[in-house]
C-alpha cells in the first residue's frame, strides 16, 4: 500500500471513526469501525458481558486465518490498513476487542492474561477455528505471547509488534495500586494523552494520527466515565504484575519480533525520573535481547519508527508482515 493511499484511508477514518458529538460512550457506540462488528456473550464472576470482534471473510479464501490483538490504549479499528492488507491476500481475519476495551464490555472483574487468553480461545472454538497465525501489538503482544504458552497447538506462527512486557516492570516502576491508578486515569485530559502519544509512541507527530487521541480522549466526557477508568486502573495493574518476560524461552512456535527502533514505551512511564526513562523502555536494545531468549524467533526493526510501525512505516511494516507470516 503506497503512501499517498494509506494517508487517504487515515483522514476518511479520521472524519468518520467518531460522530459529531464530542462524547464517546465507554463501548465506543459512536465509533465506526472498519467491518461489521458482532458480540459473543460471556458468563464471568457472576456477570454476563459480551466481547466485540470484527471478523472479516476475504473474497479469495486460502484457508488460513490471522488474528489481530490490540494494544491498551486502541481497538480493532487501529488494524485497517492490516486487516484490508491481509483481506486482500486471503487471510481470514479476526479482530476482537478485548474485554474492558473497545466495544466489549467494561466489567469489574479480576483481569488476567490467563483470562483474556480463555476468552479469545473460546471466540475462535465459537468461529470453528483449530488453527492461526496470531499478531499482538504492544499490550496485544504481551496477551499473545500468553495465548501462545497456553496454547500452542492452535498457534502457527506468533507475530509480535512492539510488545510491551520485554522487561519486568516491577523491577524498576515504582508500585502504585489500582486505587492509585484510577485517581490518576480521571485526570486524563485529550492534552495529557496527546502529549504521551507524541512522546512515546510516534518519532513525528501528523495529523492523521489525531484520531487515535480522540477516540482515546473522548470517553472522558461520559457519565460512565469513572467506570472505564477504574478498568484502565485494572489493566494496568494487570500489566505491572502479571509479566511475561520471564518466559520467552518457553515459546515453542515460529516467533517473529517487530521491532521500531525509536520505541520508547514504558507501562509507568510517568512515576520514573528523566534518569531512569533512559535506561529502560529502549526497544533498539530490548529486541535483540528479546529476540535471543526466544527459540526460532526472527527479529525485523524498522529505523525511524516508534511503537506502531503499522501505522508510523505501513509500506514497510506489511511488506515485513508479507515475507513472514507463512
Amino acid at each position: 500500500m503506497c503512501r499517498k493511499a494509506l494517508t487517504v484511508i487515515l483522514v476518511i477514518i479520521n472524519l468518520s471513526i467518531v460522530s459529531a458529538q464530542d462524547t464517546l460512550s465507554i463501548t465506543l457506540e459512536n465509533v465506526k469501525y472498519p467491518y461489521p462488528v458482532k458480540f459473543m456473550p460471556i458468563h464471568i464472576e457472576n456477570q454476563d458481558i459480551r466481547m466485540a470482534y470484527m471478523d472479516v471473510t476475504p473474497a479469495n479464501p486460502n484457508g488460513k486465518t490471522v488474528m489481530l490483538f490490540h494494544g491498551k490504549n486502541f481497538g480493532g479499528y487501529y488494524w485497517t490498513n492490516v486487516i484490508k492488507w491481509l483481506s486482500a491476500k486471503g487471510y481470514r481475519v479476526v479482530v476482537p476487542d478485548q474485554v474492558g476495551f473497545g466495544k466489549s464490555s467494561k466489567p469489574f472483574i479480576h483481569y488476567s492474561f490467563h483470562q483474556l487468553a480463555r476468552f479469545n480461545k473460546q471466540l475462535l472454538d465459537t468461529l470453528g477455528i483449530k488453527q492461526i497465525v496470531l499478531l499482538g501489538h504492544s499490550m496485544g503482544g504481551m496477551l499473545a505471547t500468553r495465548f501462545t504458552l497456553m496454547y500452542p497447538q492452535h498457534v502457527q506462527k506468533l507475530l509480535l509488534e512492539d510488545p510491551i512486557g520485554l522487561e519486568d516492570y516491577r523491577t524498576f516502576v515504582p508500585y502504585n495500586s489500582a486505587a492509585d491508578d484510577y485517581k490518576k486515569e480521571l485526570q486524563t485530559s485529550y492534552q495529557s494523552i496527546k502529549k504521551y502519544y507524541e512522546t512515546s509512541y510516534f518519532v513525528k507527530w501528523k495529523p492523521e494520527y489525531d484520531y487515535l487521541v480522540k477516540i482515546a480522549a473522548s470517553v472522558n466526557k461520559s457519565a460512565d466515565f469513572p467506570r472505564y477508568a477504574m478498568v484502565a486502573a485494572l489493566t494496568f495493574e494487570m500489566i505491572y504484575e502479571q509479566p511475561v518476560c520471564y518466559e520467552f524461552g518457553l515459546i515453542k512456535v515460529p516467533t517473529v519480533l517487530f521491532i521500531g527502533k525509536e520505541d520508547k514505551t514504558i507501562v509507568g512511564k510517568a512515576l520514573l525520573s528523566d534518569e531512569e526513562k533512559t535506561k529502560h523502555g529502549q526497544y533498539r536494545l530490548l529486541g535483540p535481547q528479546t529476540a535471543k531468549k526466544i527459540p526460532n524467533c526472527k527479529l525485523i526493526e524498522f529505523d525511524n519508527c516508534g511503537h506502531i510501525p503499522h501505522i508510523e512505516v505501513p509500506d514497510k511494516f506489511l511488506k515485513a508482515l508479507g515475507e513472514s507470516i507463512d
